[in-house]
C-alpha cells in the first residue's frame, strides 16, 4: 500500500499545487472588471478617457482579459476543486449511504465514468488546441488579444490535472478499501469525498487504533 500512496501524492501535487496557485488570479481578475465597470458606466471617466487618447487604454483588450483570466481560474482548479469535495454534488440517495458504500460507489463513478470521459475529453480538446495553432488564431477584434490558442491550450492542461485528481483519489480509495488501519490513517486526511464526514475525528480515531495494536505484545 506504500507504494500506491506515493502514487497518490504523486498525482496530487500537481492538480493541488496549480490549483491554489490559481486561485491568486482573482485579484488581477477583480481589478481588471472594477476598473472595466468604472470607465464604461460613470460618464465623467469615460468622457475623460475618450478625450485623453491613452495610448495604453485598449477597452478590448481588458473586456479580453477579463474571460481569459476567468478561464485560468476554472480550468486550472478543477482538480482542486474534485480534491476537496468542493464541487457540486446532486447525491441525496448516496448521503444515506454507509461510508464503505460511498467509497465503492465513488470508485465505481471513476473506473467506469470519469477517467474514460476525461481520457476523451482531454484528446479531443487537444484537436481542438492544434486546430486553433493551426489558424494562428486570435481576437475576433483588430484590437483584442492575439494568439487565442494560449488560452485554449489550458483546456488540455486542466483536464489532465483533473485527471491527476481522479487517479490521486482512485489510488486513496483502493487504500481505504482494502488496506490495514495504517493505510486508512493515511489516506483518511486527503480524502474528501464522503457526506457529513468529520474528517479529524476520524483520523485521530484510526491512529489511535493503530497505536493500541502496536502496544499490544
Amino acid at each position: 500500500m506504500r507504494g500506491l500512496l506515493k502514487i497518490a501524492a504523486f498525482f496530487d501535487w500537481p492538480a493541488r499545487t496549480i490549483g491554489k496557485l490559481s486561485s491568486w488570479v482573482i485579484l488581477p481578475l477583480i481589478m481588471i472588471i472594477m476598473f472595466d465597470v468604472i470607465t464604461r458606466k460613470i460618464d465623467f471617466v469615460r468622457i475623460w478617457l475618450a478625450n485623453a487618447n491613452l495610448a495604453w487604454f485598449n477597452p478590448i483588450i481588458f473586456q479580453d482579459s477579463e474571460w481569459h483570466l476567468h478561464a485560468v481560474i476554472v480550468l486550472l482548479s478543477f482538480g482542486y476543486g474534485y480534491l476537496m469535495n468542493a464541487h457540486v454534488r446532486v447525491d441525496i440517495f448516496r448521503e444515506m449511504l454507509p461510508r464503505r458504500r460511498q467509497a465503492k460507489l465513488e470508485l465505481f463513478g471513476l473506473v467506469i465514468l470519469g477517467i474514460p470521459f476525461l481520457v476523451l475529453i482531454t484528446y479531443f480538446a487537444g484537436e481542438f488546441v492544434a486546430l486553433s495553432i493551426s489558424q494562428n488564431e486570435g481576437s475576433e477584434s483588430l484590437t483584442g488579444i492575439p494568439a487565442r490558442y494560449i488560452i485554449k491550450s489550458l483546456l488540455v492542461i486542466g483536464f489532465v490535472l483533473v485527471l491527476c485528481s481522479f487517479l490521486a483519489t482512485l489510488m486513496r480509495l483502493l487504500a481505504w478499501l482494502f488496506g490495514d488501519a495504517d493505510a486508512k490513517a493515511q489516506v483518511v486526511e486527503k480524502l474528501h469525498i464522503f457526506a457529513h464526514e468529520d474528517v479529524e475525528l476520524e483520523a485521530e480515531l484510526i491512529k489511535a487504533d493503530v497505536a493500541s495494536k502496536e502496544e499490544l505484545p
